[in-house]
């Protein structure tokens, strides 16, 4: 394990994105961090400069302390609360809390971002014009019943009663939704990220919503 280091870390990101819950993971560990926008409207994405970061021209990437690049939002997180085992990011490894945190980190990689993907990006998945809507609706249709799914396991957070990053990843994606989610449980979760001293300021500069 690397350990905490007075060392910089460099975040490129920009805003709405999946930066936000990198940012918020590093803000409740105290990291010192340096942020980088990459402008998708100017597309420095796809800047050769940038391509050499991530070559996917995507963000959240974390250059560690070491030099080292990490790219995919949720694999950045995870590495981050092992590096910072006391930070309340994640329960303690071995638990069955941090199993539980595990579970459900890789259930919305897997279900709830690859389907807001599709919907947004359809493109990606299809080069039939008329195709477009179908993609859309049966991507929609996948993130409702995986919400419904992750819903239930909101006790009151997904740990258990202690907010954890992953709350904190599951807030953001809520924003994401094409249908606005009207759960009392969603609400309260996003209203409990929006509260954290940590988490807040970072949700309130993506210009997230509680």
């Amino acid at each position: 394990m690397l350990g905490p280091s007075n060392q910089s870390f460099k975040l490129y990101t920009n805003k709405g994105s999946s930066g936000f819950v990198v940012e918020a993971a590093l803000a409740k560990a105290g990291a010192p961090t340096e942020l980088i926008t990459i402008d998708y409207g100017q597309g420095e994405q796809n800047s050769p400069a940038y391509a050499r970061i991530n070559p996917m021209r995507q963000v959240p990437a974390l250059v560690l302390p070491d030099g080292t690049l990490m790219t995919e939002s949720a694999a950045i997180i995870i590495h981050l609360a092992n590096l910072y085992p006391g930070s309340g990011l994640a329960p303690p490894v071995g638990t069955s809390a941090h199993a539980k945190f595990l579970r459900w980190m890789l259930f919305m990689v897997v279900n709830l971002y690859e389907a807001d993907l599709r919907h947004v990006h359809t493109d990606r998945y299809t080069a039939v014009t008329d195709g477009v809507g179908a993609v859309k609706a049966a991507a929609a249709a996948h993130m409702a019943r995986s919400f419904a799914v992750i819903e239930t396991a909101l006790d009151p957070w997904l740990t258990g009663g202690e907010l954890s990053i992953a709350d904190g990843y599951l807030a953001m994606l809520c924003t994401w939704s094409p249908v606005p989610l009207t759960s009392p449980k969603f609400k309260a979760l996003r209203g409990a990220i929006a509260a954290d001293p940590a988490y807040g300021s970072v949700w309130a500069r993506h210009g997230f919503a509680a």
